[in-house]
């Protein structure tokens, strides 16, 4: 039961971490002035990849290690979706990280509140895939078997 309750923790932690940062966080960023917006980005986005980063790939590593003890194909579907985050932020949301920390964008608050609300956007598919795996890694714990 190890494997399965770490990625599950992990997944939930990913989880919650993405809603937290979707419904509370982006919000009260958007609302301070770009230049403040841009600023806070900056900061939490740095301290929350050393949060979520380990939490995707160890809740994507440990749930093959589920499913080949447990061989409920769910603990697999779970780590995929999970382990999706990863490429996802690698190939769609880094242009838009990249852009955000360019410090040109310093003097362009057209510009830099167009890449927050993007960034937003794009970040709010990553919650749903931590969501996601997180719901299948529970059914999969809750279900009968």
């Amino acid at each position: 039961m190890i494997p399965e309750f770490v990625a599950t923790l992990a997944a939930g932690t990913f989880f919650g971490a993405a809603i937290y940062i979707h419904v509370a966080e982006q919000p009260a960023r958007l609302s301070c002035g770009y230049a403040t917006a841009v600023a806070l980005w900056r900061t939490s986005y740095r301290r929350g990849t050393l949060m979520q980063a380990p939490l995707a790939l160890v809740g994507s590593l440990t749930a093959p290690l589920a499913w080949w003890l447990d061989q409920d194909v769910r603990w697999l579907v779970g780590g995929l979706l999970l382990f999706l985050v990863i490429p996802f932020t690698f190939v769609v949301i880094f242009p838009t990280n990249r852009r955000l920390e360019n410090r040109e964008l310093d003097v362009a608050p057209e510009e830099a509140v167009r890449l927050l609300r993007r960034w937003g956007r794009l970040h709010a598919v990553r919650s749903m895939l931590g969501g996601f795996s997180f719901a299948v890694f529970l059914w999969t714990l809750v279900a009968p078997r």
